[in-house]
């Protein structure tokens, strides 16, 4: 009596091979697409630290800044005390708004 384990293994049917490989290939393509898109977002998102803040704007002592927005001729700073600063073109404080936080 032959052993089950020693069996050979049946061969798939001819349209049931080419599903196997496709479903390979499809697979192989997933994993380096979705290796390609965190590649690219690591690479390319751009560093919005502290280091990015422009050098001509007169900061208030005691202010430190946590966010920055620019527009056709001005600069505005979010300070980690609750302030918003409004600077011109020339680096120059122009407006200071307080915002209360809760």
């Amino acid at each position: 009596m032959q052993d089950p384990l020693d069996a050979p293994e049946p061969r798939l049917p001819p349209s049931l091979r080419l599903l196997k490989w496709l479903v390979m290939g499809l697979t192989l393509t997933m994993i380096a697409g979705v290796i390609t898109v965190v590649v690219l977002l690591v690479t390319r998102m751009p560093d919005y630290s502290p280091t990015n803040f422009p050098d001509n704007l007169a900061m208030p002592a005691g202010a430190e800044p946590q966010a920055i927005t620019q527009g056709p001729g001005w600069t505005g700073v979010v300070t980690t005390d609750g302030r918003l600063l409004i600077f011109g073109s020339d680096g120059a404080l122009r407006q200071e708004i307080t915002v209360d936080l809760p």
